[in-house]
C-alpha cells in the first residue's frame, strides 16, 4: 500500500519511513516503537525506486538498515541530504564498523544503532526529531531575519534616495526664490546708491549691499551642503574644493591626494551615485572630525585599483574610544555605513591614540545590487545647471 493511500493520521502520531528488506525486522522496529510509548505510522519500502517515490511525501523521520540488496543506507542518506537537509535518518544495521559508523554521521545521519540494541531506538528517534524541529525553526529564523535585514537595507536605500531627493530640491528653491530675490534686491540698493545724492541714504544702501552680500553668500553655502554642484566638475575637484573649505574654515591642515586625477571622468568613469556616496562620506567625516578629534592634520586618499574605489580620512586626533562607537546616539557613523550599503560598499574604522582613520570601499563592478542615488530628482533640471552660480554685479 502506498504512503498516499494510507488512513488521515491523528496529529500526534509520527510519520515514519523504514527502508527495510526484511518483514521481520520491520516488525520488530515497529513493535519497539510502539513499546517505547511513541504513536507512529511507518511506511516500509525495500528498492531505491521505491524509496526515492516515498520521498515526495512528507516524514517525521526515515529509518533505515544499513546494508540492502544493491542499495546502502549511506545511499539513501546521500539521496535524502541532497533533497532534505532537515529531516531526521537513522541508521540500523545488525553489524556496523566503526569506520563506518563515522562516515555515516559526517554524511549527515541522526544517530545509529545496532538491530540487536533497538531499546534505545525510541528515545534516539525522539531526541532526533527534536533536534531536526529546533534545527528547521532555526532555519526559519535565520530566513526571516535574512528578509527583515533585506527589507531594512531596501528601506535605508529608498529613505537615503528621498533625503537626496530633498536636499536637491531645497537647493534649487534656494537658488529660485531666495537667490534670484536675493540678486534682484541687490540690483535695487546699487540702483538706489547710485541715484541718490544724499550722503545718508548711501551709507545706508552701502550697508544694505553688505547686509545681502553677506545672506548671498550664507545661501550659496547652504546650497553647497544640500547639493554639491561642485561634483558635476568631477569627484576630484569635489574632494579637493571640500579640503580647502575645511582647511580655510577650521585651520587644520587638510591634503588631498588622489591616484588618478581622471578618477569620476569619462576617462575614468564611477557608477551612478558612488560619486555622491564618496562626497557625502568625506563631508560627513571631516564634520566629526572638526567636532571632536582636536586633529591638527588631515588627509584625504582617493584611489581606484583592482576593481575598488577605496576613500581614506585619517587625522592625528585624540581617536575614538569604544565608548564612543557603543553610544546609542552615535548616528553619524551608523549613517556613514548605511550610505555606503546603498552602492554595495562598505566602512572601515580604525582609531587609537595615533588618531582615527575611515576608509570607504565600494566594488566598482558589483554596482548593479544597489540602488544607485541620484543626485537630484526633482525635475527636469539641466543637469550643467550649477545652484552657486548666481549673477554678480
Amino acid at each position: 500500500m502506498s504512503a498516499a493511500a494510507l488512513p488521515e493520521l491523528p496529529a500526534q502520531t509520527l510519520r515514519i519511513l523504514h527502508l527495510e528488506d526484511s518483514e521481520l525486522d520491520h516488525d520488530l522496529v515497529l513493535a519497539q516503537l510502539l513499546r517505547g510509548g511513541l504513536r507512529v505510522r511507518m511506511h516500509r519500502v525495500e528498492t531505491r525506486g521505491e524509496f526515492e517515490a516515498a520521498l515526495a511525501e512528507p516524514w517525521d523521520a526515515i529509518v533505515s538498515d544499513f546494508n540492502l540488496p544493491g542499495f546502502s543506507g549511506i545511499d539513501a542518506l546521500r539521496i535524502v541530504r541532497e533533497r532534505d537537509a532537515v529531516v531526521p535518518f537513522i541508521l540500523v544495521s545488525g553489524e556496523i564498523g566503526e569506520d563506518r559508523a563515522v562516515a555515516a554521521m559526517r554524511s549527515g545521519a541522526s544517530d545509529y544503532l545496532l538491530k540487536d540494541h533497538l531499546a534505545r531506538l525510541a528515545p534516539a528517534l525522539e531526541h532526533a526529531i527534536d533536534a531536526a524541529r529546533t534545527h528547521a525553526a532555526k532555519l526559519q529564523a535565520d530566513r526571516e531575519l535574512a528578509q527583515s535585514r533585506q527589507r531594512l537595507a531596501e528601506l535605508a536605500r529608498h529613505l537615503q534616495t528621498r533625503v537626496e531627493a530633498e536636499r536637491a530640491a531645497i537647493a534649487r528653491e534656494i537658488h529660485d526664490d531666495v537667490g534670484g530675490s536675493l540678486t534682484a534686491l541687490k540690483f535695487d540698493i546699487d540702483w538706489i546708491r547710485r541715484h541718490s545724492s544724499e550722503a545718508a541714504v548711501q551709507q545706508r544702501a552701502a550697508s544694505a549691499m553688505e547686509t545681502v552680500t553677506h545672506a548671498i553668500g550664507a545661501s550659496q553655502r547652504v546650497m553647497h551642503n544640500l547639493r554639491p554642484a561642485i561634483l558635476e566638475q568631477g569627484l576630484v575637484p569635489a574632494l579637493q574644493w571640500l579640503a580647502g573649505r575645511f582647511e580655510k574654515r577650521t585651520g587644520v591642515e587638510c591634503a588631498f591626494r588622489s591616484s588618478d586625477e581622471r578618477i569620476g571622468t569619462d576617462a575614468l568613469p564611477l557608477p551612478e551615485g558612488v560619486p555622491l556616496v564618496a562626497f557625502r562620506t568625506a563631508q560627513e567625516a571631516l564634520t566629526n572630525i572638526s567636532k571632536h578629534a582636536q586633529a591638527t592634520r588631515v588627509t584625504i586618499d582617493l584611489s581606484a585599483s583592482g576593481g575598488v574605489l577605496s576613500l581614506e580620512i585619517s587625522d592625528n586626533g585624540r581617536g575614538l574610544a569604544r565608548t564612543d562607537l557603543a553610544k546609542a546616539t552615535s548616528f553619524g557613523i551608523r549613517g556613514l555605513h548605511e550610505r555606503a550599503s546603498t552602492v554595495g560598499g562598505w566602512i572601515d574604522l580604525s582609531s587609537g591614540s595615533a588618531g582615527t582613520t575611515l576608509i570607504l570601499s565600494v566594488p566598482l563592478d558589483a554596482q548593479s545590487s544597489a540602488a544607485p542615488l541620484p543626485a537630484d530628482d526633482g525635475g527636469d533640471d539641466n543637469l550643467d545647471h550649477d545652484p552657486s552660480a548666481w549673477s554678480a554685479l
